[in-house]
């Protein structure tokens, strides 16, 4: 899996760590407030948008009487205690991170989450010493599936796209992962298991944990090498 690879970048939520048992509760009782149901597809219609994307889709799609800002600061308040204190990273995701290390392979994140919350959970998990690159989806023109946000870390990384590796839990992350030219493996969550058929269709890898890397019990799938989606197209 690590063949040639020149550098490595996660996904945050759901792929290095173990962050979206928490959203689905935040989304209820924001739209709670405002006498809201959480509808059943939100999830999905609201998947790789970026912090600032989804605050507009939920100001003009629930009639949220607030501005933008006002509603991603709501939600940093609701999420940042959380991400400073609850938050895990996911099984054997230390080890590997140390292990990329070792090898001097560059690490970045690419990121659909606001930054203050990305920087509360790195600095709970002492992880910051071993990230190289952030970068959030609202820092590119487009959120996921579109590949800016993969491009721009590798960047970053002074690494080319065809030598990059990327973990991610989600098919429009997989998707901008693949749409950028780069090697994806799909990771297993406990929050995306509806989706686990086309996570495998579009994914080069796929592991249950990282600790899989090691043991060698990750599975090696046929991704299309002719991936493109478009939002618009849905």
């Amino acid at each position: 899996m690590l063949d040639e690879i020149q550098a490595v970048i996660f996904d945050l939520d759901g792929t290095l760590v173990d962050s979206m048992w928490m959203w689905k509760d935040i989304d209820i009782e924001y739209l709670g407030q405002f006498g809201i149901s959480v509808p059943e597809t939100l999830q999905q219609e609201i998947e790789g948008m970026s912090f600032t994307e989804t605050a507009v889709y939920f100001k003009e799609t629930f009639q949220i009487p607030k501005s933008t800002e006002e509603i991603k600061e709501d939600w940093y308040e609701m999420a940042y205690e959380k991400y400073a204190h609850q938050v895990p990273l996911k099984e054997g995701a230390m080890g590997f991170l140390k292990f990329l290390r070792k090898r001097g392979i560059r690490t970045g994140i690419a990121t659909s989450n606001g930054i203050r919350l990305v920087e509360a959970v790195l600095k709970a998990n002492q992880l910051e010493s071993y990230i190289d690159a952030v970068c959030t989806a609202c820092d590119v023109s487009a959120g996921k599936p579109a590949p800016d946000i993969y491009m721009k870390v590798a960047e970053d990384l002074e690494a080319e796209y065809e030598s990059c590796l990327v973990f991610e839990d989600v098919p429009m992350g997989i998707l901008a992962g693949k749409n950028a030219g780069m090697t994806v493996c799909a990771v297993e969550d406990a929050f995306s298991l509806d989706q686990t058929e086309d996570k495998r269709r579009f994914a080069d890898f796929y592991i249950k944990s990282f600790t899989d890397i090691f043991d060698g019990t990750y599975e090696v799938l046929n991704a299309r090498n002719d991936v493109f989606y478009s939002r618009e197209a849905r």
